[in-house]
């Protein structure tokens, strides 16, 4: 991915803020100057900012996790559905569904309802309709697939939220925060950067700004996409190439017995002085550290956990989807509350039953199970 230059930015007008009575003083950090009424925004920060969002959108795009991206700003709306379509990524961009999150069953039931419509014209009950019942169910369909066409294909919460313009969708907002969902966001200098996770302070009215960020944001989503598919090929080539080994041991004839040493065994009179090697220890106990960090597992399968939870789960030594089906929900309660302030609300009640299945290898009930509640609440 081709990092991003100052000057391109400034050429692109992300540097341009609102109108200086317009401000929110929280965005004063990232503001670099004012000039004819209008605040500045100190674009190398833009930058500094733009790699650290473009990091955490890799990590949970090779994790698995859909990134939801949300703009139904006029200028914003075709420039975010191309770039979120080119890395098959569900976009809002008409209008955001009250409960598009919080009551996420109910979406997936329309979603649904919109593919029995399909299943209806291709086995020909459709037709058995009357015109006037016909028309109806056009018409139902055409605005299911306006406003829900986009996510079909998302069959549980998204990993995260990519938001352009935070004050217009405050609603999207706030549903992210009430499930812990991490939110991405083009902060412009009227808006509050305390409600985003990862922002990038920028211009997001400017359609020339907006291109470029989502440009950058897209590219680093496919970057993590291209890394997960490589992982993949790499596992199943290991599998091929470890099935004729077995294969080769089989056909090797038993080795011959070795000879037995009759001769007694010397004794020790004296136990030999043993020095303990301390950086060596040391160096012993970090291999360990490393070994346990590899055999880690995602912990964001399980839904309701995020990125920040998954994190505080591993501190707390919960790392494994074994461990978490083991553990006590009030000690991962404490966990998440002692790591974050922000992670008290969260309902860790079903996540052992979810890492049960996880560690069992039963993904498909899983999915079906994560489908069939309420952000991972029974």
């Amino acid at each position: 991915m081709a990092k991003v230059e100052v000057k391109q930015l400034l050429e692109a007008g992300v540097h341009f803020g609102h109108l200086t009575r317009k401000w929110n003083p929280n965005m004063a950090p990232y503001i670099y100057m004012e000039r004819n009424g209008i605040h500045v925004i100190n674009l190398y920060k833009t930058v500094a900012k733009m790699d650290e969002a473009n990091e955490a959108l890799s990590k949970i795009a090779a994790s698995g996790r859909k990134i939801l991206f949300v703009a139904t700003k006029k200028q914003a709306k075709d420039i975010v559905a191309e770039k979120a379509s080119n890395v098959n990524m569900p976009y809002i961009t008409e209008r955001w569904p009250g409960g598009m999150l919080t009551n996420f069953v109910t979406i997936r039931k329309a979603v649904k309802k919109m593919a029995s419509i399909d299943r209806m014209k291709k086995d020909g009950t459709f037709n058995t309709l009357s015109k006037k019942e016909r028309l109806q169910v056009d018409r139902l369909r055409a605005k299911l697939e306006k406003n829900l066409g986009s996510i079909s294909e998302m069959t549980r919460l998204p990993g995260a939220l990519f938001i352009v313009d935070t004050m217009r969708e405050h609603i999207a907002v706030k549903e992210a925060q009430k499930l812990n969902i991490p939110i991405f966001a083009m902060v412009d200098t009227n808006s509050d950067p305390r409600d985003v996770d990862y922002l990038i302070p920028s211009n997001d009215d400017a359609s020339k700004s907006i291109d470029i960020i989502m440009t950058q944001v897209t590219d680093a989503v496919a970057e993590g996409l291209a890394e997960r598919k490589s992982e993949k090929s790499e596992a199943t080539e290991g599998k091929k190439e470890k099935a004729p080994k077995k294969k080769e041991t089989l056909d090797k004839p038993e080795p011959t017995p070795a000879k037995v040493d009759t001769k007694p065994t010397p004794v020790v009179d004296k136990v030999p002085n043993v020095t303990v090697d301390v950086e060596a220890t040391k160096e012993a106990v970090k291999e360990d550290k490393k070994a346990d960090s590899a055999d880690s597992d995602d912990l964001t399968k399980i839904e309701g956990v995020g990125p920040k939870a998954a994190e505080a789960l591993s501190n707390g030594g919960l790392n494994t989807f074994a461990k978490v089906a083991k553990a006590d929900a009030d000690k991962m309660k404490e966990i998440l509350t002692e790591a974050s302030s922000r992670m008290a609300h969260l309902d860790p009640t079903s996540w052992p039953k979810q890492a049960k299945m996880a560690a069992d290898g039963k993904w498909d009930e899983l999915k079906e199970w994560q489908d069939s509640v309420k952000g991972g609440v029974e």
